[in-house]
């Protein structure tokens, strides 16, 4: 289809108009209306439109899941209002088209498209705020500040502009998105809504009395509020070797571009580290034509994290894409074009990839005397310190399904957690309580993560991996702590659900009727 072409319209003309009882409570329908795809829902006796395609990655709302006034992605559980398009939840940031809906009698219509949703007038007005980190939780604070309708200065520091980090090890590092889709939001985006975007310039020191950070260039920022929010650093293993230019991290666009520079030239490649990064990176290479060796300590990958099953069935989809695997084995060195295992097998490769995992970056946290425990420790409102709030990867938190104080490294974690942080700054006082989630691409295979599991005692399988779906429930004492979903968006979705509101019994018959 030409780019000039008018698009595809599925399902009924809701600008002319439906009968109401075609409409299901709570389902979306998707219809059209001047010349739009759009998604009308019932609530009630009342109706409401948006348009029908997530703003964050394009997923087709129509198999959302409508909770309570709001609309849930299926790919990646954005949440959207129902009545205003606002964008409530990470990872979408945009809001929705949303629509006027005339009711008249037994028959509904959809109208004009309305204005973006308001800002809200904030409860609190901090002085000012310093947003410590760029990453997930700064760029999702910064916008939820705004939108909450802070007016006061906002700083956001971080070592490089906003970035869609996700897409760094998938859909780009494979070739399937440009690099223009991976900026979050660009320069001019943050001039709009005043806010003071601070790169290459990084933090060296944390006030927390004098409510000052100050930067490498000697500038000192003071803030009211302070969200520390500096993310993790990848891990290199100390063999020799690891340093070398040839070997790399995967954290940065940077450092992305550098692995793309490498498999344009380099066609074998080592990935240490069978962890999820390491092996969507696996993926990635693969797609491009790079030959892959992946080289792990454990037995089966992601094993500790999804289970021998679900491990086993990812390691098979990666050797039938020609990956080869060295399990059980670690490298002890690297050299120039080879990298040596502890069994004395040597790999031939152009450049290396060490996936090994990250350490949330506490420096500045430890030297300013906020309370650390395997990351910094805040309340149920994310809060660290008076006047300090703390999200993403170097914040360990009260998760009130699992009652664990936890640490966890997820993309829409860090995004919900800055959005959450934000809320309470300017006086929301509401609980974090919005539960884990991750996803994971491995060629054309999608695992949905749903809540959190450090440990289990049994691993419940509904459906078939072979077939591309299933569902699984990992239980700790008897109760579900997370699930994993292969090809079932909306079952996913629905035990989000019952995990946010606390429905022990709901989330066991969504499983059951798996």
């Amino acid at each position: 289809m030409s780019e000039n072409a008018a698009p595809v319209l599925e399902g009924p003309d809701f600008f002319t108009g439906i009968a109401f009882a075609e409409l299901t409570e709570g389902q979306p329908l998707l219809g059209h209306s001047g010349g739009e795809a759009v998604i009308l829902v019932r609530r009630g006796e009342t109706a409401f439109a948006t348009a029908a395609n997530c703003t964050h990655y394009g997923a087709p709302l129509k198999d959302g899941l409508v909770v309570g006034d709001t609309l849930r992605c299926p790919w990646h559980h954005a949440c959207f209002h129902l009545a205003t398009g606002e964008a409530l939840g990470a990872p979408a940031l945009n809001a929705l088209a949303s629509y006027e809906v005339v009711r008249d009698g037994d028959s509904v219509r959809v109208g004009a498209k309305r204005g973006e949703p308001s800002s809200r007038k904030a409860a609190e007005s901090p002085e000012s705020v310093v947003l410590l980190g760029s990453g997930g939780a700064g760029a999702a604070a910064a916008e939820a500040l705004r939108r909450e309708g802070y007016a006061g200065p906002i700083a956001l520091v971080g070592t490089e502009p906003p970035i869609d980090r996700p897409n760094l090890s998938k859909d780009y590092l494979a070739g399937n998105a440009p690099e223009e889709w991976i900026p979050l939001r660009d320069e001019a985006f943050y001039k709009s809504i005043d806010v003071d975007l601070v790169t290459g310039d990084p933090a060296k020191a944390l006030d927390l009395k004098a409510k000052t950070v100050t930067l490498e260039s000697g500038r000192q920022l003071s803030y009211g509020a302070l969200l520390y929010a500096t993310g993790a650093e990848p891990v290199r293993l100390p063999i020799p070797g690891a340093d070398s230019a040839h070997v790399h991290t995967l954290r940065t666009l940077a450092d992305s571009r550098a692995i793309l520079a490498r498999a344009e030239s380099g066609k074998r490649a080592v990935v240490i580290g069978a962890s999820f990064i390491g092996l969507e990176t696996a993926a990635a290479l693969r797609t491009r034509g790079v030959s892959v060796d992946v080289v792990a300590p454990d037995s089966i990958p992601l094993a500790k994290v999804v289970g021998p099953a679900v491990g086993t069935f990812v390691q098979a989809l990666h050797q039938e894409k020609g990956v080869t695997f060295h399990l059980g084995r670690k490298p002890t060195e690297i050299g120039e074009g080879s990298v040596t295992l502890d069994d004395g097998t040597v790999l031939a490769c152009d450049f290396v990839v060490m996936g090994v995992g990250v350490r949330p970056r506490l420096a500045l946290a430890e030297a300013a005397g906020l309370p650390i425990d395997r990351g910094i420790t805040v309340d149920g409102q994310l809060c660290a310190a008076p006047g300090v709030w703390a999200a993403g990867d170097v914040a360990r938190y009260p998760d009130p399904w699992s009652g664990e104080t936890v640490r966890i490294e997820h993309w829409v974690v860090a995004e919900r957690m800055g959005q959450a942080a934000a809320r309470n700054m300017l006086g929301a006082a509401r609980p974090y309580r919005d539960v884990p989630f991750f996803w994971s691409a491995h060629y054309d295979l999608t695992l949905n993560y749903v809540g959190h599991a450090e440990a289990w005692d049994e691993i419940e399988l509904r459906g078939s991996l072979e077939q591309r779906d299933a569902l699984i429930a990992y239980r700790q004492n008897g109760r579900i702590v997370a699930v994993v979903t292969i090809g079932r968006d909306l079952a996913g979705l629905k035990v989000e659900a019952a995990m946010e509101s606390g429905d022990e019994a709901g989330l066991e018959e969504i499983v059951r009727q798996s």
